[in-house]
């Protein structure tokens, strides 16, 4: 059997990639076929049947794509049973301030990790933001930025688990190393979208009993509060820790049956879990023909830094795939032997894939809010390049000292 030069099996395989993309094909769909298609052209039957297995049976392996399943799941779930909208006019009512609601509400929101999810709080952030004044752009800009402040320090984040699982450091290693950096993203939020605003309108004279929404929130609150409980203080693996978040939503809100079958029902469940096998077989594929070799003797030659190169490829494929964990996938599977993975090194990775993702026209929720706002794209990156060089800016530093 004839196998292509490394290198050449490479830029085919990316090419690849870069047609699925294109194409719009699902990402699990789009990783398994482009490890499949690696692991042909320069691994033999027996490696390649050696590689499926350990991918298959390996431990982190079938955690991450229980625990994936079981998030997309508690996800829908919330949306199916309505529950998400009782948490989100509750924490509406609570909060009588404008600005800390249109800060708040697409972040609490954004703690269900759903494809377009933006549109979820558009329609009151479209409320606040009209009390304050603000025009069409800087609504769209305030509903997409600050749904995702909150994902670089989320314990039970699809992509940051997968972060963690690839480059084989530990959550709360990346978490840490993350605080600052979700610092600055809201600052810069604040800064660009709502500071010199006008004071925040009176609310209309609506009796609310704060107890009450107070109670509603709680409860409404209690299965992503019980998720984090049981990963971050009791140490549960995120993929039983999210069954639990199920089951006290289960609890809740008391669904027939027909509404818990319907997530299962829904391709994107399946694609995202499949995306998560996917991830681990490119990276193994990648180590088993060596990749770091590869790429490690043009790295030298070129005197390309490791700075450069956890930030340009991260970022330029979290952009190119619309998807924070396509990008970081595929970055671990290019730079496995070239960089020695730490805590640093994987949060440096992780942030630019994100920011990277973030701003991409790519991005479904960016696409989304700014057709739910009627506002144009040339608009919006006014404030999100800005937003984004600041961001980057608080991450290398970060990197480097810390």
């Amino acid at each position: 059997m004839t196998f292509l030069d490394p290198l050449t099996a490479i830029v085919v395989t990316f090419c690849f990639l870069g047609v699925m993309i294109y194409k719009r094909v699902n990402l699990g769909i789009t990783l398994n076929a482009a490890a499949l298609l690696l692991a042909l052209m320069v691994l033999d039957l027996p490696q390649i049947g050696n590689v499926i297995v350990e991918t298959t049976t390996s431990l982190p392996t079938i955690s991450l794509v229980v625990a994936t399943f079981g998030i997309m799941l508690l996800s829908m779930l919330y949306k199916e049973t309505k529950v998400i909208d009782t948490l989100s006019e509750s924490l509406s009512r609570i909060i009588k301030n404008s600005k800390l609601i249109v800060s708040l509400l697409p972040a609490v929101i954004g703690l269900l990790p759903v494809a377009g999810g933006a549109l979820m709080s558009a329609p009151l952030v479209e409320a606040e933001t009209e009390k304050l004044g603000l025009k069409v752009d800087k609504k769209t800009y305030v509903n997409l930025w600050f749904r995702h402040t909150i994902f670089p320090v989320y314990p039970i984040s699809q992509v940051l688990i997968l972060t963690a699982m690839l480059t084989g450091v530990t959550l709360a290693s990346l978490i840490l190393r993350q605080i600052p950096v979700v610092i600055s993203m809201v600052m810069v939020g604040y800064l660009i979208g709502l500071w010199k605003t006008p004071k925040t309108a009176k609310k209309e004279n609506v009796k609310t009993n704060r107890n009450l929404e107070l109670k509603r929130f709680g409860i409404t609150f209690s299965p992503i509060l019980a998720t984090i409980i049981a990963v971050v203080i009791f140490g549960v693996d995120v993929s039983i820790a999210a069954f639990i978040g199920i089951a006290v939503l289960l609890i809740i809100a008391k669904p027939n049956l027909k509404v818990c079958v319907n997530p299962l029902k829904n391709w994107a469940i399946w694609g995202i879990t499949i995306a998560a096998y996917g991830a681990f077989l490119l990276r193994n594929v990648a180590e088993a023909m060596e990749i770091g070799q590869v790429f490690g003797s043009l790295i030298a030659n070129g005197s390309v830094d490791v700075l450069i190169l956890l930030m340009l490829i991260p970022a330029f494929l979290g952009a190119v795939t619309g998807s924070p964990s396509g990008g970081i996938a595929i970055s671990v599977s290019i730079l496995t032997g070239i960089v020695s993975f730490s805590s640093k090194s994987a949060s440096l990775l992780y942030i630019s894939s994100y920011l990277g993702y973030v701003v991409a026209p790519t991005h479904l929720c960016l696409v989304l809010t700014a057709e739910y706002f009627k506002c144009s794209l040339g608009k919006l990156y006014k404030y999100l390049i800005p937003s984004l060089i600041a961001s980057f800016a608080t991450a290398i530093p970060v990197y480097i000292l810390i």
